[in-house]
């Protein structure tokens, strides 16, 4: 049921992506998305798209390993489509019980499930071309100025990126809870929605106790190899920008300006 789901993994690589300094990986995520929400009309959406594209090209990311990780969202992917196609007002292409399609409501459903889908794969590259330790230390070292007014930077930036990893960890668990569950003759796709509802519980409850032991399990580890904190940490690799990293952000500086530029060309 949610084996192959690739989102929250890191696979090492020797790709130009996977050399990026991970403080501009970062930047140029958050830069991305904000493109991707500025981004109106047909020839915006095709140069995010074609951006899109071009960083799994250089990353050499297999575009079935890409897709996976929309599985989890397909719900709601489908739940979102459905009600811009009922719900956007416009002129009524073709109307039955009381529910009317528009063709105002078919383009904000495509776009908005465009924008959904290269949200996501966008987002897994992140993780997917950065190490743990390398996320960590790019968070903390972009965090820094806060240290100024006493906030523990260093445990936040783990902390975010433990959050990360756990993600496929905890997919995983799922899988083979429900599989258990299954074999004792639990039933999750059949009844209504209330027996759906209850079906559930089997699988939250062990998946909790899962993942408080594996917190337990990550703090006992830790503190057994001395851990304490940010405070007199060295690092192994020090972080420097160097060519390809300056002519990244300048990449993702001209896509966001050309977004910019192409919102006010409406095709569609």
């Amino acid at each position: 049921m949610l084996s192959g789901v690739t989102f929250g993994q890191y696979f090492p690589g020797a790709t130009v992506v996977h050399k990026l300094d991970p403080r501009i990986k970062l930047i140029l995520t958050v830069v991305y998305i904000a493109a991707l929400f500025t981004a109106k009309g047909l020839p915006a959406y095709l140069l995010m798209f074609a951006t899109l594209l071009t960083c799994l090209y250089l990353s050499k990311i297999k575009p079935t390993a890409a897709l996976r990780c929309i599985r989890p969202i397909l719900i709601i992917l489908l739940f979102t489509t459905v009600l811009h196609i009922f719900f956007t007002g416009g002129e009524p292409l073709v109307s039955f019980l009381g529910l009317t399609i528009s063709k105002e409501g078919i383009y904000a459903a495509l776009y908005m499930s465009a924008r959904l889908v290269m949200l996501i794969i966008g987002t897994f590259m992140l993780t997917y071309t950065t190490s743990p330790i390398a996320l960590t230390d790019g968070l903390e070292s972009m965090l820094n100025p806060l240290k100024k007014i006493k906030l523990p930077v260093h445990e936040l930036a783990m902390m975010m990126s433990i959050a990360l990893r756990f993600i496929p960890t905890l997919i995983e668990e799922t899988g083979k809870i429900i599989s258990a569950q299954k074999a004792r003759g639990a039933a999750f796709e059949t009844g209504n929605l209330i027996k759906r509802a209850r079906a559930i519980l089997p699988i939250i409850i062990p998946l909790f106790v899962s993942a408080i032991r594996r917190a337990d399990e990550l703090a006992v580890a830790m503190e057994s190899r001395c851990y304490h904190g940010g405070e007199g940490r060295t690092r192994m690799k020090i972080l420097k920008t160097a060519r390809r990293d300056y002519a990244a952000m300048a990449c993702g500086v001209v896509v966001f300006a050309a977004v910019v530029v192409l919102r006010r060309i409406e095709i569609i």
